[in-house]
């Protein structure tokens, strides 16, 4: 793919603002036609710059209002334990993102849960069930002064 321009920027900025915006909005607000945007959003689409389109939810609105940081390390950091890890992780619907990161932890997930009761079963029957999970510290999110997605 060749390098995103000034205009491939505008039309990324918008799409992350409004994803339903219309060919036609979008052309108007980058001052270029129809057809021109059209196509840069298609060979952004096949190249991979725009992985997906989503709708973001208020995760307390449909009954998800406890969001928890869970830190996560391993007792044994071979290739097939991190796999296992990994793999469970991809099944359980609380996590919502699951990053392996630099430290004392391995793993950072971010989990929405109903209550602290959910949250509870989470942590007991599930993710402390995941075979060579060592220590977990979670840490409970009081309030979101900034939550985003958009990149440009």
């Amino acid at each position: 793919m060749p390098a995103l321009d000034k205009k491939d920027l505008e039309i990324l900025k918008l799409l992350q603002q409004n994803a339903r915006m219309t060919i036609k909005e979008i052309s108007e607000k980058v001052h270029l036609s129809t057809t021109p945007v059209h196509e840069r959003i298609k060979r952004m689409e096949e190249s991979g710059v725009i992985k997906q389109y989503v709708t973001l939810l208020n995760a307390s609105k449909v009954g998800k209002g406890l969001m928890v940081i869970c830190y996560v390390s391993l007792r044994q950091h071979s290739k097939n334990a991190g796999e296992k890890f990994i793999k469970g992780i991809l099944e359980m619907t609380e996590v919502l993102e699951c990053l392996t990161i630099s430290g004392e932890f391995d793993f950072m997930l971010k989990v929405a849960v109903a209550d602290m009761d959910e949250y509870y079963n989470f942590h007991v029957n599930k993710l402390s069930n995941i075979e060579n999970v060592g220590n977990v510290q979670s840490v409970f999110v009081m309030g979101v002064v900034k939550m985003t997605q958009q990149l440009v």
